[in-house]
């Protein structure tokens, strides 16, 4: 079984959330969703586990970071192309997502970032596979 990952994220307005990442195509995982926290689904074994603040702060006695105002990570998702990165993130944007960076085209690379509404930031990048060196 390949390794998933969780990634866990505070959020002000779950509906409003849930809302914004349904509109960029992602789905949402009904078995773990409540009134605290929804699973959507980026693939099968990406998930974004929004937590209401209060119930984030279960987990953790450290300070949550107001994502609007300070960057707690940055979360990088590929594209199968440059107009993937560019579809994803035009639909954010559509969607209420702010911009935070410049796109950034390196021929073999291209990227573009946004903000969803609580201030997280998202890159999505494409990068061509023939550039991709084999790890020996």
């Amino acid at each position: 079984m390949p390794t998933m990952i969780f990634v866990n994220l505070p959020v002000n307005d779950l509906d409003a959330s849930k809302e914004f990442f349904t509109k960029l195509g992602y789905k949402i995982n009904q078995q773990f969703t409540d009134e605290k926290a929804s699973c959507i689904v980026i693939s099968d074994t990406i998930y974004l586990m929004l937590l209401v603040k209060p119930f984030f702060k279960s987990f953790t006695s450290k300070e949550i970071i107001d994502a609007s105002s300070g960057t707690e990570t940055i979360l990088a998702l590929s594209a199968d192309s440059r107009q993937g990165v560019d579809d994803l993130v035009d639909r954010a944007i559509a969607a209420g997502a702010g911009t935070s960076q410049e796109p950034m085209d390196e021929g073999f690379m291209y990227s573009r970032s946004f903000a969803d509404p609580d201030g997280h930031l998202f890159e999505v990048m494409w990068m061509d596979p023939a550039a991709v060196q084999p790890t020996p």
